[in-house]
C-alpha cells in the first residue's frame, strides 16, 4: 500500500483546469492541493488493495494497543480522507499476521465489511441491513464447531450447541450497542483461525477488535454505502 501523503497529479490538474476556467488564481489551486497532500487528506493513484471498492477504512497502528484510524472516498484514481484520524483501540496483544483464536490480537490486512450491522440500541439510521439484537443471539467462536466464526440465533434460554468463548452478543455493553462484522476468517473459515472480529464501541483495549468512541462509529457506520463495497484494511503505521 501507497504512504497516505503522495503527489496527486490527477486532482492537481483537475483545479486546476477548474481554477483556470473560472479565471482564478493557478497557484492558489495547486497550494490548496499541496496543502491537503501534506495534511494526509489525499491519496493518489490510490490503495492498491482497493479491489474495486470506493470507501475504505484504514487501521493504523503505532504499537501497542491503540491507532489512527481513517475515512477514505474514491475519486478517480485519487482518494479524499472524509474523516479522521481518529483514535481507535485494538485487541490487547496489538496486530498480528498470524491471529490464532484466544490469542487477544487484532489481525493485520484488507477484509469486507459484513452485510448486516448489529447493534443491541435500536437502528442508528444505517444504510446497511440491521440487526438489533435480542436473547438467543450468539456469535459462534468454537473452532470445533461446524458454524464457527458465524452468527447464531438459539432459543431464549437455550444453551447453544456450540462452546468454546461464544458470545452471548445481548449481554455485552457498551461494546456491542452497535457494531460491524470485519470479514476476517470469512471465506473460507478456517478452524482455530480467530473469529468474531468486529469494528465496536470503544470500552478499552479488545480481545482481537477494533473499537471507536461511539460518537464516532455511528458516524462512521451511517457514512458507509452498500454499494460502495467498503473495505478495511489494518496495518502497521
Amino acid at each position: 500500500m501507497p504512504g497516505i501523503a503522495q503527489i496527486c497529479g490527477c486532482d492537481a490538474l483537475r483545479a486546476r483546469d477548474k481554477r483556470r476556467r473560472r479565471g482564478g488564481d493557478r497557484n492558489h489551486a495547486e497550494m490548496s492541493v499541496a496543502a491537503l497532500l501534506a495534511a494526509g487528506a489525499l491519496a493518489c493513484p490510490g490503495f492498491a488493495s482497493a479491489q474495486g471498492s470506493t470507501q475504505l477504512v484504514t487501521v493504523e497502528s503505532f504499537g501497542g494497543t491503540t491507532a489512527a484510524l481513517g475515512m477514505w472516498q474514491r475519486s478517480g484514481r485519487c482518494w479524499r480522507r472524509v474523516a479522521g484520524p481518529w483514535a481507535a483501540r485494538l485487541g490487547r496483544s496489538g496486530l498480528s499476521s498470524n491471529k490464532r483464536e484466544g490469542d487477544g490480537s487484532t489481525p493485520t490486512g484488507t477484509y469486507r465489511l459484513g452485510s448486516t450491522i448489529y447493534g443491541i440500541a435500536p437502528n442508528p439510521g444505517v444504510r446497511f441491513r440491521y440487526h438489533r439484537l435480542v436473547c438467543g443471539d450468539w456469535w459462534d467462536e468454537d473452532p470445533s464447531s461446524r458454524t464457527y466464526n458465524t452468527f447464531r440465533h438459539v432459543a431464549c434460554g437455550a444453551r447453544p450447541s456450540f462452546g468454546g468463548s461464544s458470545e452471548a452478543l445481548w449481554r455485552i455493553t457498551p461494546q456491542y450497542r452497535y457494531f460491524a462484522v470485519i470479514d476476517y476468517n470469512a471465506s473460507p473459515v478456517v478452524p482455530g483461525r480467530g473469529s468474531a472480529i468486529f469494528l465496536h464501541v470503544a470500552a478499552g483495549s479488545t480481545a482481537g477488535c477494533v473499537s471507536l468512541s461511539e460518537q464516532r462509529l455511528v458516524r462512521l457506520l451511517r457514512w458507509l454505502r452498500p454499494a460502495a463495497r467498503p473495505l478495511i484494511t489494518i496495518k502497521h503505521a
